[in-house]
């Protein structure tokens, strides 16, 4: 898997498999990293949505076979699905047709996405790059954006944890006023290291962290560099404290 061998150029040890809401990706980055020195953790990144604010649920040492994980999955894969087809015809209407196979075909396997239908209009030439496409098209407020299902962070929380796994909060600065009841529907940690984060904020953050008793992760959220160039991978660390509080969380082999 080309994460997995980008991981090894990086000189990583440690990577988490989260891609948006599907799992698919786990199996080839373990079998992957069979002859590497590196660690895969399964996880994933759930979609939610709380108070009219787009909340990301990070889960961490999942079971990746467990039944009910798997049913939410496929409703919010479903879920893109719909949506996505919504997004072609707003473009359409645009007057930027993009041929669903090609969609199709750029998103593989894996959960469809934006970002799929980005790369489709980069290649068909309407867009000179993908973060056009989502800052004029397919993000929050532009033209042939759509919303999609979600589920609730409290929903995502649980399911998590039925999978075997912890709940971390991704990315939280503009959300970390959702910590204090989240944290009480089982919330286990918070991404206080983030690519763009500047020390104070990541203190702040580590500081909420403690008030709730939560563990404390980084994550460069890499999307790949055309997606989202600032966000390399690896491109986040935190203390070696921190990191073997959050590697302790991993399950005790039976």
């Amino acid at each position: 898997m080309e994460v997995v061998q980008a991981a090894s150029c990086q000189r990583l040890q440690v990577i988490a498999i989260t891609d948006h809401d599907a799992v698919e990706g786990v199996p080839a980055a373990l079998q992957a990293a069979q002859d590497s020195c590196i660690e895969v953790i399964p996880g994933v990144e759930l979609s939610t949505e709380a108070q009219d604010s787009e909340v990301h649920i990070l889960g961490y040492f999942i079971d990746i076979s467990d039944p009910r994980l798997n049913h939410s999955l496929a409703s919010l894969r479903e879920g893109r699905l719909n949506r996505a087809h919504s997004v072609l015809a707003k473009l359409d209407s645009l007057g930027m047709p993009l041929d669903w196979d090609v969609v199709s075909a750029i998103s593989g396997s894996g959960a469809m996405g934006r970002p799929h239908i980005a790369a489709a209009m980069l290649q068909a030439g309407y867009v000179e790059t993908t973060q056009q496409a989502f800052t004029h098209y397919l993000g929050r407020g532009g033209a042939a954006y759509v919303p999609r299902y979600k589920i609730s962070p409290e929903q995502a929380i649980t399911l998590i944890r039925q999978a075997g796994g912890i709940a971390v909060l991704a990315h939280p600065w503009y959300t970390q006023h959702l910590v204090t009841y989240l944290a009480e529907a089982g919330l286990a940690g918070l991404e206080a290291y983030y690519p763009g984060y500047t020390a104070d904020m990541s203190a702040a953050l580590v500081r909420l962290a403690r008030q709730h008793g939560l563990l404390v992760t980084c994550g460069s959220d890499f999307h790949g560099l055309e997606r989202l160039p600032n966000n390399p991978l690896g491109g986040a660390s935190m203390p070696a404290a921190d990191f073997a509080a959050f590697l302790a969380k991993r399950p005790q082999a039976a």
